[in-house]
């Protein structure tokens, strides 16, 4: 059964999923196209981290930002050999629960253009594509979405 919930980021289970998406980032865009958070910036009180386990080993990360009058979807990665088992289903539900909870009525995300497979999660999810928002531009390796909920 997969079981998410808010944990530390610097959970050393946590961190060493964040530090896979950190270098899977590097690896597919430049740096000026890198937007993900560092794991002291996710440990700041106003930002909502969670990770997905299976028993007592965490197998997945996404967090919920507040901004004003939505919420970004930030930190989402799921180990490799764990992905197509449901845990990025499970980690956007709870971030959806919790932005309902804070009273955001809508969601943004930015993600990378060669990233089918989150792409694809979101769609399912209902997110469409949207402009860049917040302090984003629009680069040509990113992809805007957003959700009303």
């Amino acid at each position: 059964m997969i079981i998410v919930e808010r944990t530390d980021p610097r959970h050393p289970q946590a961190t060493a999923l964040l530090k896979q998406s950190h270098a899977l980032m590097e690896s597919l865009f430049p740096p000026e196209d890198n937007f993900y958070l560092d794991i002291d910036d996710l440990v700041d009180p106003s930002i909502h981290f969670f990770a997905a386990r299976i028993g007592t080993d965490l197998c997945g990360t996404g967090a919920l930002a507040p901004k004003a009058g939505y919420g970004e979807v930030k930190s989402m990665f799921v180990a490799e050999e764990m992905r197509g088992q449901g845990v990025a289903d499970a980690i956007l539900r709870q971030i959806e629960d919790q932005a309902r909870e804070e009273g955001l009525e809508l969601l943004k995300l930015e993600t990378g253009n060669v990233l089918h497979a989150a792409h694809a999660l979101y769609r399912r999810h209902g997110f469409t594509a949207c402009g860049a928002f917040g302090g984003y531009e629009n680069a040509g390796s990113s992809i805007f979405m957003e959700k009303r909920i």
